[in-house]
């Protein structure tokens, strides 16, 4: 894969987590408090190495948020590397509940044990697996862990909502497109 390719890849999953998460959000029930662009404070300020203010997150523009998406959730799940599709599942997971979260349910839907980290034997696994119902084994366990949590009844038909547009858009990833099935390309 080229770097542009890969830079094709983050942005594209990019795009798609930007419309799920939104601009600024200051939700009572949100254990992440204020967020925008799906940053939250906490994470803006780990980013920052300051403590970040509310303002501080009012603020945050999309270049600099898009950094810490590549830095803090995309390298970590080896974004690069993983498959389309499910590239964009398990980013948006670890967007959404972490990296170490979203590697293990990864894992367990390519039937390994989980150890919460990307690494050779999950992208093996990953390389070789149905891109396509991985995505979906993947959808159906990010749901099942989002439901036992205590904000499920606050936030649950909204997450439900995501989850399954990310899928939607992480199966049409995984699908070769005709002009290039036939291992032609154009």
């Amino acid at each position: 894969m080229t770097q542009t390719s890969r830079l094709s890849s983050f942005e594209e999953a990019l795009a798609q987590v930007l419309i799920q998460e939104g601009g600024f959000v200051h939700h009572p029930s949100d254990p992440g408090g204020a967020t925008n662009l799906g940053i939250t404070r906490r994470t803006l300020s780990q980013a920052r190495g300051r403590s970040a203010s509310v303002d501080d997150v009012r603020r945050l523009g999309r270049e600099e948020a898009a950094s810490i998406y590549r830095r803090f959730y995309w390298d970590p799940i080896q974004g690069d590397a993983l498959p389309p599709g499910i590239g964009l599942a398990v980013f948006d997971i670890a967007v959404h509940s972490g990296p170490a979260r979203a590697a293990s349910l990864l894992q367990e839907a390519l039937g390994l044990a989980a150890d919460g980290i990307v690494g050779p034997r999950t992208l093996a696994a990953a390389g070789a697996a149905d891109a396509a119902e991985a995505v979906r084994r993947l959808t159906r366990l990010r749901l099942a862990f989002l439901s036992r949590l205590p904000t499920w009844p606050v936030f649950g038909r909204g997450w439900r909502r995501r989850a399954l547009t990310i899928e939607r858009e992480a199966l049409r990833l995984a699908s070769p497109s005709p002009s290039t099935s036939n291992g032609v390309i154009p």
